[in-house]
């Protein structure tokens, strides 16, 4: 991780934001230029064609692709762009949100520190959509934890009018991390410390600390992955356990 380059990312990509008279006004939102700059700052790799389709950056490491959100439209692109080289997926994680109000005329009318934030496993939705590339020995993932303003215009409804409010645009400001996960073993970094060696959805989801359908996504994925094996069921539950040869990644 580069701060230093991060921040630089932020500038110009606010910059640019500026030259289309504000936020909001471009077609390419503040996050998703922020991190095409920060990956590969020569804008010569940046948008170019390849299998039919266009991708975000191709360099000596080939595809990046920064997707910001709902991976699962970009299969297509993906199974196009893993035929020809390796793929990096850049997904971006928001654990710390500040929410900003804009008048409609521009003006900053508040900012306030939200209480939402995500946790790594806030991401297993989205893997579930591309887990049939996990494996690819061409796909590699990356998952960057952000500090992020979402813009939003005090347009909606009510006497505050913030219901139904357009959302602007969602400008980052720090990156805290990068998760890189570069081969299947490394997706069982998302599978909690301290479980029983066999276990069930309930018991990752507590040791967790996440809801229980996300336990089961992440069960799911790393079973299809083959680092876990079915071992009975508990009730009505499915018991599950590590493959011998698998193991924890720490932190």
């Amino acid at each position: 991780m580069d701060a230093a380059a991060f921040e630089r990312a932020c500038t110009r990509a606010a910059a640019l934001a500026k030259g289309a008279n504000g936020i909001g006004t471009l077609g390419e939102k503040s996050l998703h230029a922020a991190l095409k700059f920060y990956f590969e700052p020569d804008e010569s790799c940046h948008e170019l064609p390849l299998g039919g389709f266009v991708a975000d950056i191709i360099g000596e490491h080939g595809v990046i692709e920064i997707q910001t959100r709902n991976l699962r439209k970009l299969i297509r692109k993906l199974d196009a762009f893993l035929e020809a080289c390796p793929v990096t997926v850049v997904h971006p994680l928001c654990c710390e949100k500040y929410v900003v109000w804009h008048e409609p005329c521009g003006n900053i009318a508040s900012r306030r520190k939200s209480p939402a934030h995500a946790k790594l496993w806030h991401a297993l939705p989205e893997l579930y959509a591309v887990k049939y590339a996990l494996d690819n020995p061409r796909f590699r993932l990356c998952l960057c934890m952000l500090t992020i303003e979402e813009h939003r215009c005090l347009d909606g409804y009510g006497t505050q009018k913030k219901t139904r409010a357009t959302k602007l645009d969602r400008v980052p400001v720090k990156l805290h991390e990068e998760i890189w996960f570069e081969s299947p073993s490394d997706y069982l970094r998302f599978l909690p410390q301290g479980l029983p060696v066999c276990f069930t959805s309930a018991e990752v989801a507590d040791a967790g600390g996440m809801p229980v359908a996300y336990a089961r996504i992440l069960l799911n994925i790393l079973t299809y992955l083959e680092l876990l094996l079915p071992a009975g069921r508990q009730g009505n539950q499915k018991i599950y356990r590590l493959r011998e040869q698998t193991y924890y990644i720490d932190d």
